[in-house]
């Protein structure tokens, strides 16, 4: 991998993260039109660490907030705290169950441009849920129902930010806050991938090298940081769902070329 293809995949994985636009399909996808072999999912581990933290940046005052509410036992804090657990176990428990057997789907790029179509099914569905969402925060059940919907994003092309807010504001959550409960339930998601994936960090610097892990790092933490705030706004702008043209757009274009060319199939 030469330092120029690092940084292009670095900018795609940090821009990809939050947008509802499925970063790890997008790095499948990239990995097939730009021919780059990687050892394992090591690789996207780093530049999934650089975006987390982008989004301790970036919600650094609630992540504060719910420290100090934590530290001093208030029940709001706490009780937030508890939502974003109980909708960390799904994913964890599918991880850790089923992370090895999922693994080749990661190099079937055709799997990640089907999902991308369901991905923007999910993100045009927000703009009908969230006609009616007013709640600051889920439900239990509201929460079990997000964490299941992070759990599915586990395959490549669906999108963890918006299949979470999908859920979250079909729940009723407001949209803005159902983001906020999204990119906060991100940070635990992406830091146990990170220490699952730990032993092959070490074998992708090896295999990589340090300088384009390093400027892969350096350009996800910063355009995640670009990314986070560009969702915020359109979901302010009430234009978030256009985001679903865009991956009805990308899957349907990427199968189209694997009809044609057989060799991106995969």
């Amino acid at each position: 991998m030469t330092l120029l293809e690092a940084v292009i995949l670095g900018f795609v994985q940090g821009i990809t993260e939050f947008l509802p636009v499925s970063s790890s399909g997008h790095l499948v996808l990239g990995q097939a039109l730009f021919g780059i072999e990687l050892p394992g999912v090591a690789f996207e581990v780093t530049v999934h660490l650089a975006t987390l933290c982008a989004v301790c940046w970036e919600f650094r005052a609630r992540l504060a907030s719910l420290v100090r509410g934590a530290w001093s036992r208030d029940r709001r804090s706490l009780a937030y705290i508890g939502l974003l657990a109980v909708a960390t176990l799904p994913a964890a428990a599918v991880g850790a169950g089923l992370g090895d057997a999922l693994e080749p789907a990661f190099e079937r790029p055709v799997i990640a441009a089907a999902m991308l179509l369901l991905t923007g099914v999910l993100v045009w569905s927000i703009r009908y849920f969230s006609r009616r969402a007013t709640r600051g925060r889920p439900t239990l059940a509201g929460a079990v129902g997000i964490g299941l919907a992070q759990a599915l994003a586990i395959l490549p092309g669906i999108s963890r930010s918006g299949s979470t807010v999908a859920a979250a504001t079909a729940a009723g959550v407001d949209p803005r806050r159902a983001a906020e409960f999204s990119f906060l339930l991100s940070i635990p998601a992406i830091a146990g991938a990170a220490v699952l994936q730990a032993p092959a960090l070490g074998e992708a610097g090896a295999v990589l090298g340090s300088v384009p892990l390093g400027a892969a790092f350096l350009t996800a933490a910063l355009s995640g940081v670009l990314a986070i705030r560009i969702f915020l706004r359109m979901l302010e702008l009430r234009v978030f769902h256009r985001f679903a043209w865009y991956c009805w757009i990308a899957g349907g274009a990427y199968l189209a070329a694997a009809a044609l060319w057989p060799a991106l199939r995969g």
